[in-house]
């Protein structure tokens, strides 16, 4: 845990990556409270292990202070640190040493506080909204979201969960509009078969 205490509302993101550029550490340790929450969401999602999300955690930030000279401002800072995560993760998924992960990676996304289950999904069965709050429910969907092929999960996380616009999630995926509206579509009707099974079976 960091020691630095960190107020949201004093955030100001032109005036911190101005300190950034000057090495200013105590601006280093006030951007990773700002966007570790979020960037280790996404560096989990992706590679479903815990130690290797802290490590893609660790290695953002890394990255993203050494090159913070480069960082133009053409997308918001949250918006960039999510593109080195997503490259970060999917480098280390790409290494022959890579194992298949051994932790209940489900259980603990289920766990996160504040993080609401997409309200597409409500309409995708016959259970009312308040059905989703459960344990069981909450397990599967996140199950059902480690499991969609890659290229349509990181679209998902950083639309759905996340929060991103169309256009951040271009940027950070390195994608364009057009792409990322076609994969999210897929992503939602993956995710409508695999979790009307689920549904048909329990009903």
């Amino acid at each position: 845990m960091l020691s630095t205490t960190f107020i949201p509302e004093l955030y100001d993101e032109e005036k911190l990556i101005a300190r950034l550029k000057t090495g200013d550490k105590s601006a280093c340790a006030e951007c990773i409270e700002h966007h570790a929450p979020q960037v280790y969401r996404l560096a989990l999602r992706i590679t479903e292990n815990e130690a290797e999300a802290e490590d893609v955690l660790q290695e953002t930030f890394l990255n993203a202070f050494k090159a913070i000279d480069k960082f133009e401002g053409r997308s918001g800072l949250g918006t960039w640190l999510y593109r080195i995560a997503y490259n970060t993760a999917l480098m280390r998924l790409r290494r022959p040493s890579h194992k298949t992960p051994t932790l209940s990676v489900e259980e603990t996304l289920a766990q996160e506080e504040g993080r609401p289950v997409p309200r597409q999904l409500f309409d995708w069965c016959c259970l009312p909204e308040q059905d989703f709050e459960t344990d069981e429910i909450k397990s599967e969907l996140n199950q059902a979201i480690t499991e969609l092929p890659q290229a349509l999960q990181a679209v998902f996380v950083l639309r759905e969960l996340e929060g991103l616009s169309t256009q951040e999630t271009a940027v950070a995926l390195d994608l364009t509009p057009s792409n990322v509206k076609v994969r999210l579509h897929r992503a939602r009707l993956w995710l409508r078969e695999r979790l009307t099974g689920y549904f048909k079976d329990e009903g």
